[in-house]
């Protein structure tokens, strides 16, 4: 069939690969082109080890604090919170114990098949020099967070994820530049990292163009009804296919309306600071539980990112928050360089309430498939995803129970 997906991102790259290994004709469309927004600015860390959504019992007691603290690791813009009311109602939802555990399955079902799905793309599109297997640290510094964290990783090794429990003094023979401030971590000795988001996700889009896929400069505004879709754009602009794949990230909701689907999706702007460069002051990404951020040893120079901001698509950047997680940052690690040397970068993240994706057929139109809001795991799920959009176009079982994702569960 011809296959068009709308969206030249990560998802919609490692999609395209998908569909290119079941015969398919495959065109990808992107109104920017390919790599835009968080794939190319992203931690570049495959977490197929986090398994607990943002929205949680815990966290409902924390909400009225994120509206005080701009700087602090969940904020939201007071501009923006009209808006985004629908979606905090269901992520007050979301966050009922019973909900909670069924985002829990649903994230263990995806996050089981993330890296293996990564390993073997990576190996077939001849890109697994760009994947660092050396483990990764999720740092704390109270002792009173042990218990919890000895009991997620409980959880943890019961879904199949190895992690090991360090004590400060092996935590700081695995990482020398942190500084004698932690309780101990948790490692995971499986997880993964890339090279580089941008590098990784142009790799795999010249790898599908060299396989035959096509790509077109184009912006999608609606989708029509019928057993072949027609895309339709400004100015008289349309492609009619078989098949439409929605991997438009943070851009796909208005497109997700037009096939009759209400899907509450939101972005998290999240902020790094880079330091092209930098190379060797860590062995492998740390993530700083009580700071809200994550440090990756990335091939193009150290990445400090994380938080997150709502205020939508359209408000300017602030900065501000990039240069507080650097200053919590100086803290925590010795040899940082200056601030000013780095390259400072906001995207946006697609987030749904439940911290889960929206994979499955579109309501008005079976011949047109989603694959989008993957919050802050869209590196992570990109190739999971695109292995379960190719089975639902197959019409074959899908690996997994899709109904975790569905776009009618909201």
């Amino acid at each position: 069939m011809k296959i068009a997906i709308i969206g030249a991102g990560i998802v919609g790259t490692a999609t395209a690969h998908a569909l290119l290994d079941e015969g398919h004709e495959v065109l990808i469309l992107d109104k920017e082109g390919p790599a835009f927004g968080p794939s190319r600015g992203n931690a570049g860390i495959i977490a197929h080890t986090d398994v607990l959504p943002i929205a949680s019992p815990n966290m409902l007691r924390k909400v009225p604090g994120f509206l005080l603290d701009p700087l602090g690791p969940l904020a939201i813009r007071l501009g923006y919170l009209p808006q985004l009311l629908p979606w905090l109602a269901r992520f007050l939802l979301a966050a009922r114990p019973a909900a909670y555990e069924r985002s829990i399955a649903g994230m263990i079902a995806i996050q089981q098949l993330a890296l293996p799905a990564w390993l073997a793309r990576a190996e077939k599109a001849g890109i697994s020099n760009h994947i660092h297997r050396r483990g990764a640290l999720y740092t704390y510094s109270n002792p009173g967070d042990t218990a919890g964290l000895e009991a997620l990783a409980r959880r943890q090794r019961a879904a199949g994820i190895a992690v090991d429990m360090l004590p400060p003094q092996e935590l700081r023979q695995l990482e020398p530049a942190l500084r004698d401030r932690f309780a101990g971590a948790a490692f995971h000795p499986d997880c993964a990292h890339i090279s580089d988001p941008l590098a990784l996700t142009m790799a795999l889009f010249e790898t599908a163009l060299a396989r035959g896929a096509s790509f077109e400069k184009a912006k999608v505004t609606n989708i029509s009804l019928g057993e072949r879709p027609a895309l339709v754009g400004p100015d008289g602009w349309q492609r009619v296919v078989d098949r439409v794949v929605v991997a438009a990230g943070a851009w796909s909701k208005p497109l997700a309306a037009a096939m009759g689907d209400t899907i509450p999706l939101d972005t998290e702007r999240g902020y790094n600071v880079s330091f092209p460069g930098v190379t060797g002051l860590t062995s492998r990404p740390i993530g700083f539980k009580d700071d809200g951020f994550v440090m990756t040893p990335l091939e193009s120079g150290l990445r400090i990112g994380g938080a997150v901001e709502f205020g939508g698509l359209k408000a300017p950047p602030n900065h501000a928050r990039t240069r507080a997680l650097y200053d919590k940052a100086t803290r925590l690690v010795d040899g940082l360089p200056a601030f000013d040397s780095g390259r400072v970068w906001m995207g946006f993240r697609p987030s749904l309430p439940d911290s889960l994706p929206v994979i499955g057929k579109a309501s008005r139109n079976p011949n047109v498939v989603y694959a989008f809001g993957h919050g802050h795991y869209g590196m992570t799920q990109s190739t999971a995803t695109a292995d379960l959009v190719a089975a639902l176009i197959a019409g074959r079982s899908p690996a997994i129970d899709v109904g975790h994702f569905s776009p009618q569960r909201f």
